[in-house]
């Protein structure tokens, strides 16, 4: 059984489609009138009048906090406006639920993958649609079904397996297949292509323009100005809640939007500044473990040592190796010219090495606690005296922290799962600021942030190298790693196969080895 008559059984199962299928291309099919939501005396999305045409890629660009979430929630149904009016085919409609967007064919593919890993690809493909027979589960059928839509798409993914055996970028893949499944009309793209490879965005791109050509309209969310003008045919910006202004993409460049997106210029994206380098940090020789094997590679004082490869070829997984949360099995640590046995992540830390991970939903923060407590999370200890913990040493480190790096937050005590993306990652990053750690790993640091928060994050790399400090900069985003790495190493199936210095290599030759051809 095809994609198309997979969509078609939730065709045949609802009218959802009937309205739309009745609007001619390049007319409205979505209108927002004045739309606005309040968090009590908290605007997040101020009057918004926007209008989406069926059949358009219309991207959506914003820094962070400017209400592009806010908005992805509204035509989803998850959280209620305040104001406003949403016109659906031409008809006022609520969208007071998330079952109602999905039946009127609005659904969208989430930054942060929103499934269950302890499920099978196939179950959660057919979540809340399981093909059952006398009142059975047919999970063989599901499987094969589900298989023969993941070659459909070209995603090469296996039906079987369960999902948090994946790298995140392939269940975010898994995400995108089964929001292709449920005959979506209007689908919402919200940073898709921040955990992919260049392979697989090149899938989704793909799937994308096949999915515009059968009339489905697209709404594409991301930082990466680069996809925005591959792909879209018109971009509308917000700031600060509200909508500034609507694009074609052809009548527009990346100047204008990005001083639409900050009002301000920004003299510099990846700010590098001219730093000596200085001692051997951590020197590490031939360094084996789980999906990685013979790495050989040193950190001096003032150094960014990027990391560049695709999804899965041992980049992330040696971070982890390095930092004690994965079991080495072969290799030698030098830390200050010293060996080590780096047997846990507390030893990490005593020694001076901080990790903000590449999940940092998952695995850098506690979303349920507030932001100064997720700042102070690593110094707790110098913050307390015997058992009781200072609280205005507490309050002093977190509010210098959250002003340093331009946290934008009303107080320290707001949840860090009200934050946007760029704010979590800037927690992330400063509850090690005073840590004192020596040697910094940043894992994807600057997936889903905007370009004003980038410039921020690289500024706050250069500060901390002029500290004496030296930094593993591991990222998917060829560019990044390119234009602030003093040394680049390359992986590939969990080697590294090649070393290059600043800018020694063309792009075109690093992507070259990272592939393998």
């Amino acid at each position: 059984m095809s994609l198309e008559e997979i969509s078609h059984r939730h065709d045949d199962d609802s009218a959802k489609l009937r309205e739309a299928s009745r609007i001619a291309a390049g007319t409205p099919i979505l209108e927002l009138k004045g739309l606005q939501k309040n968090y009590g005396y908290v605007q997040a999305l101020k009057p918004a009048t926007v209008t989406f045409l069926a059949g358009e890629i219309h991207a959506i660009v914003g820094e962070n906090g400017a209400g592009k979430s806010t908005l992805i929630k509204l035509l989803t149904g998850v959280i209620n406006r305040t104001a406003g009016e949403i016109v659906w085919c031409g008809h006022p409609v609520a969208l007071a639920t998330p079952n109602e967007a999905i039946v009127r064919g609005i659904n969208a593919v989430h930054q942060e993958v929103v499934l269950c890993p302890h499920l099978t690809v196939a179950a959660n493909l057919f979540l809340g649609d399981e093909v059952n027979k006398f009142g059975l589960m047919r999970k063989k059928q599901m499987v094969k079904m589900a298989q023969t839509v993941l070659d459909d798409l070209g995603f090469g993914l296996p039906a079987a397996s369960l999902l948090s055996d994946l790298t995140i970028g392939q269940q975010q893949l898994v995400a995108t297949a089964r929001a292709a499944m449920r005959g979506t009309q209007f689908l919402i793209f919200d940073e898709p292509t921040a955990y992919l490879t260049r392979q697989e965005s090149a899938q989704l791109f793909k799937l994308i323009r096949r999915l515009q050509s059968e009339g489905v309209t697209i709404v594409y969310i991301s930082h990466r100005m680069e996809e925005v003008f591959e792909l879209a045919d018109r971009v509308s910006v917000l700031r600060d809640g509200t909508h500034v202004g609507t694009r074609l993409i052809g009548e527009t460049n990346e100047t204008e939007l990005i001083a639409l997106m900050i009002n301000r210029s920004i003299e510099q994206v990846y700010h590098k500044e001219n730093i000596a380098i200085g001692e051997t940090i951590v020197d590490v020789r031939g360094l084996s473990g789980p999906g990685f094997k013979d790495i050989s590679l040193s950190v001096k004082a003032g150094q960014i040592v990027g990391l560049y490869g695709l999804i899965g070829a041992g980049r992330s997984e040696f971070a982890l190796g390095l930092y004690g949360r994965e079991k080495t099995t072969a290799g030698e640590i030098s830390w200050m010219g010293r060996k080590v046995n780096i047997k846990n992540e507390r030893t990490a830390m005593e020694l001076g090495i901080a990790l903000a991970p590449e999940s940092r939903r998952d695995q850098g923060l506690c979303l349920n606690l507030p932001i100064g407590l997720n700042i102070n999370l690593p110094v707790f200890k110098r913050l307390s005296k015997g058992p009781v913990i200072g609280l205005a040493d507490e309050a002093k480190n977190a509010d210098q922290q959250i002003r340093d790096l331009s946290i934008k937050t009303p107080s320290r005590r707001v949840l860090v799962s009200a934050m946007s993306g760029g704010n979590q990652q800037k927690v992330v990053i400063g509850k090690w600021l005073s840590h004192g750690a020596r040697l910094f790993i940043f894992d994807e640091p600057t997936v889903g942030v905007d370009v004003g928060t980038k410039a921020e994050i690289y500024r706050l790399f250069a500060r901390l190298l002029q500290s004496g400090a030296g930094i593993i900069l591991i990222s998917s985003y060829l560019p990044e790693v390119y234009e602030l790495a003093d040394e680049l190493h390359v992986f590939r199936t969990g080697n590294l196969v090649a070393s290059h210095g600043f800018r020694e290599a063309s792009h075109e030759q690093v992507l070259s080895e990272a592939i393998g051809v």
